[in-house]
């Protein structure tokens, strides 16, 4: 028995299309905390509403790197998904938090994020356990930092 409540009608199809995205900081500086981190997040869901996914979960990974599950309908190309998603929260943010200027300091040419990322499709068995593991990730942080305390 199918699960309609994870379907998605379109006009000429019904899917169910789920990715865990992370991606990291330029030199895995440690800025995503406090203003930055809200600001952040307010930005990734204005994003996907201006583009037609959504973001089902969404946490920060000690201060560094991000965590998204999205779905996304099949006209939208990963690729497109997380350039946009890169490109405009960077630009936004470079904009909006004046402490970003301590990390990166130069005017011209400065980039927020790693210019890569990891992608990972997610079939409806997994989505449940992807959205625990991004939900959890403060709280690995923490007992992390406890365990490197001596």
């Amino acid at each position: 028995m199918k699960d309609h409540n994870r379907l998605t009608y379109g006009r000429t199809s019904v899917y169910n299309l789920n990715y865990h995205i992370i991606w990291t900081t330029k030199y895995r500086n440690k800025v995503l905390k406090g203003n930055v981190e809200l600001t952040l997040k307010k930005i990734l869901l204005e994003i996907a509403l201006k583009y037609g996914f959504s973001i089902a979960h969404m946490e920060i990974g000690k201060d560094d790197h991000i965590h998204l599950l999205i779905s996304a309908p099949p006209k939208l190309s990963v690729t497109n998904i997380v350039r946009w998603l890169k490109g405009e929260s960077a630009w936004c943010l470079f904009r909006e938090c004046s402490e970003l200027q301590n990390s990166y300091w130069k005017k011209n040419g400065r980039h927020l994020w790693s210019p890569s990322y990891y992608v990972e499709s997610i079939g409806t068995t997994n989505q449940q356990a992807i959205a625990r593991y991004i939900a959890d990730q403060r709280k690995k942080e923490v007992n992390l930092d406890d365990i490197k305390r001596y």
